[in-house]
């Protein structure tokens, strides 16, 4: 089988829901990802075998996509976080796909969304103060090709910041 039609297959594939004890060790490994199989299989009431042929059932299934340490930003430098808004000068998919192979490559984009409204894209962007930010728009963000416009929205503070799903 081609590396081409495996990708197709496992991206249309349907992941098998997720019964009630794939959920609580959903729950605990959103929690702490570095909880040990034993811990959850003391707080959910199973051995440990079926609950590690669980985790790896939802690892192999897509549901589980990767384990990831949370970071204190502030802590590593990174104190100023800038939501972007980005419009398009043209609307097609090689200007698309370009823009987006820029992004890619741009370490304070934390994230990249495509919405639709007045904006095609939105970015999540984190960067040490005001100063390196403006370095960022004018000699990164406003030179990639095809950039209309960006309107920059500064976060004053996080109320709500969350990766937990259920």
């Amino acid at each position: 089988m081609s590396l081409k039609k495996a990708i197709k297959e496992k991206a249309t594939t349907p992941a098998a829901t997720p019964d009630v004890k794939d959920v609580e060790i959903l729950k605990m490994l959103q929690q702490n990802a570095r909880i040990t199989v034993k811990e959850i299989a003391d707080t959910i009431h199973l051995s440990t075998t079926p609950v590690h042929e669980r985790i790896k059932r939802l690892e192999q299934s897509g549901i589980i996509t990767r384990y990831a340490a949370m970071l204190d930003a502030a802590k590593l430098g990174k104190k100023l976080m800038v939501i972007c808004h980005v419009s398009l000068r043209e609307h097609n998919k090689i200007a698309g796909s370009k823009f987006i192979r820029s992004i890619l490559a741009m370490p304070e984009v934390l994230e990249c969304y495509s919405i639709s409204g007045e904006f095609d894209f939105l970015l999540k962007v984190l960067t040490e103060d005001m100063e390196t930010y403006y370095d960022f728009h004018v000699n990164k963000l406003s030179q990639v090709e095809n950039v209309g416009h960006v309107q920059s929205t500064f976060v004053m503070g996080v109320v709500k910041q969350t990766h937990e799903i259920l």
